[in-house]
């Protein structure tokens, strides 16, 4: 496994390389430039040129890039052009809030689509069944934005239960608890989100092995059907659902800057449109930078977690 894992990282340094200069020439081919949108359009063109150049926007554009690849490898990610502050300083403020609220949101949809799942594919065809498939079909359905707009109206509106919006009370101390209570109703509306989308696959691959040979000896052995369910069904269908998850992990980072808008969540999402609406190519691709590790790292946990779900699995 050590062997499979440097080989993994080795392989992922070459993509990584190619995925940091793909992003650069999608940027970088978008009409405008970031200092229209910094400058007001009355100051002469000639201080515009001056700002260009301390910015290194007239450098040839792979200049541009063999520079920026230059500071990563200092460890350094440059300078907001809207800012001016590190963009280190400004991924690193803002991630710890978004990783929180994805890991939270992930925990709530697996808790939620697993047992849903299992009992959906145990009463097959059941009016339970109708009724869990249709609920999945729905939060699936329903877009997470309208979904958490309808959670502030009814739960932080009408009924004043949850805050509607931030991560903490403005004056208020951060506590662990007032954190918890702005973070019900995203991770609610991210996880239900996710459970409708992943009730299906987890239905689907119980009902592979629900009939297997193997679970008709468990039974006749006298096994309870909650351990011929539960321990031998569920362990032989988790290859399909953990492929599922792995490659929805980099979604829910994608996803979550709709919801940390609609909550006006101080994560990466918010930094992510505030960097687009100004143009902030250092900003942006540090957050492509971290987007392509998230993906990469996901990849290749993935494939650890199938060699200890089933041992059968081995990387050589």
């Amino acid at each position: 496994m050590g062997h499979y894992i440097v080989r993994r990282l080795l392989i992922s340094i070459p993509v990584f390389l190619g995925i940091t200069l793909l992003n650069f020439l999608i940027m970088n081919m978008a009409p405008g430039n970031p200092v229209d949108m910094l400058i007001n359009p009355n100051i002469p063109k000639e201080l515009l040129e001056i700002k260009k150049e301390l910015l290194g926007l007239n450098d040839p554009l792979y200049i541009q890039y063999v520079k920026w690849l230059g500071g990563f490898f200092r460890g350094e990610l440059g300078y907001s052009f809207s800012s001016f502050a590190p963009v280190s300083q400004l991924i690193g403020a803002r991630i710890g809030p978004t990783l929180l609220l994805a890991a939270a949101s992930m925990l709530v949809g697996i808790l939620i689509a697993v047992p849903v799942g299992v009992i959906s594919a145990v009463k097959q065809n059941s009016k339970l069944d109708y009724v869990m498939t249709g609920l999945s079909f729905l939060g699936t359905s329903i877009p997470p934005f309208f979904l958490g707009l309808g959670f502030i109206y009814l739960v932080g509106i009408k009924l004043k239960w949850l805050p509607t919006g931030g991560m903490s009370t403005l004056g208020g101390s951060g506590s662990f608890g007032d954190i918890l209570m702005h973070m019900i109703l995203p991770v609610m509306v991210l996880g239900i989100t996710i459970a409708g989308k992943k009730v299906r696959y987890v239905r689907a691959s119980m009902l592979d092995v629900l009939h297997q040979d193997y679970l008709r000896t468990a039974r006749a052995k006298g096994l309870s059907e909650f351990l011929v369910t539960n321990k031998h069904a569920l362990r032989n269908a988790l290859i399909p659902i953990i492929t599922v998850i792995g490659a929805e992990i980099p979604l829910v980072l994608g996803g979550s800057i709709i919801i940390e808008q609609v909550f006006q969540w101080p994560g990466i999402g918010q930094l992510t449109m505030e960097a687009i609406l100004s143009r902030d190519y250092p900003t942006l691709m540090g957050i492509n930078l971290i987007a392509a590790c998230v993906i990469l790292f996901t990849n290749l946990l993935t494939d650890i977690v199938y060699s200890m779900v089933d041992p059968r699995i081995k990387y050589s």
